[in-house]
């Protein structure tokens, strides 16, 4: 039987979402508690890999297992084996046509700056410090024009092992919130390190750097060298992943009502 199921955590710590030789991953962690549970060993799948530092409030994994388990065995028993900056938050049997990544339609991330000339002690590892003056406003208009279908070669990391650099962007905005610019954007897919690269164009123009047109020009040229410098991990995480309907998946990080073990 397939498994979906959905995952939040603290990429403080963690050397990605992806297994590799150094740990602690995302992923080696997941496959170790899920492992003990099932009795079995598991391998998972991911919506979306995340770097070194990058947090997540809703990502979605699968995994297969004929282990008979119900909801409630799943998520306490996996949450007890994982470490205190990973969650399970819900699970639910889905078609054997799942996949976690290929079926996915839409991802959202959250880009926070925390904008104060005195550096961070709170939430310093969820939120990247820009200690100059930054225009909101005009970093919200330079991002409009990256909405809709465009090649975003001049935002890919040179690692990149996409077949396309053509993405759509489907929602993009830039916010002040107090001291804090938030980046909200929603797309088909992005490369890798695409994000963190358009953050990374955006500072300057909200510092009067560049000008809001810059963007445009940044975008049409299509060269890596040209866009800003790779902006950190920190402020970054994977907020939500929409599936088709079919799949009867929850939007949201968490489905607000307690296990059926709680109820009365």
């Amino acid at each position: 039987m397939r498994y979906a199921c959905g995952i939040e955590y603290d990429g403080h710590g963690f050397l990605g979402f992806q297994s590799q030789v150094q740990q602690p991953t995302i992923q080696d962690c997941l496959e170790k508690a899920l492992s003990k549970v099932a009795n079995h060993p598991v391998k998972i799948f991911c919506c979306g890999r995340t770097d070194t530092g990058v947090s997540a409030t809703a990502q979605v994994v699968h995994f297969d297992s004929d282990t008979i388990r119900d909801d409630y065995q799943w998520i306490m028993g996996t949450n007890t084996n994982l470490p205190e900056g990973i969650s399970m938050l819900w699970i639910k049997p889905v078609a054997d046509d799942f996949h976690a990544r290929f079926s996915a339609i839409e991802r959202s991330y959250r880009y926070v700056i925390f904008n104060r000339w005195i550096r961070p002690a709170l939430n310093r590892h969820h939120v990247t410090w820009e200690r100059l003056p930054l225009n909101a406003e005009a970093m919200h208009e330079a991002a409009q024009f990256l909405q809709g279908e465009h090649d975003f070669n001049a935002f890919r990391s040179s690692a990149c092992q996409s077949k396309t650099s053509i993405k759509q962007i489907y929602r993009i905005s830039v916010k002040r919130e107090g001291n804090l610019v938030i980046l909200d954007v929603a797309g088909s897919g992005f490369l890798h390190h695409m994000i963190r690269n358009i953050v990374g164009t955006l500072l300057p123009i909200g510092r009067a750097e560049q000008s809001v047109e810059s963007m445009k020009v940044i975008l049409d040229g299509k060269d890596r060298t040209k866009a800003g410098v790779t902006a950190r991990p920190n402020g970054l995480s994977f907020r939500t992943i929409k599936y088709p309907k079919k799949y009867n998946l929850p939007e949201q990080a968490i489905e607000n009502h307690l296990p059926r073990h709680y109820e009365k």
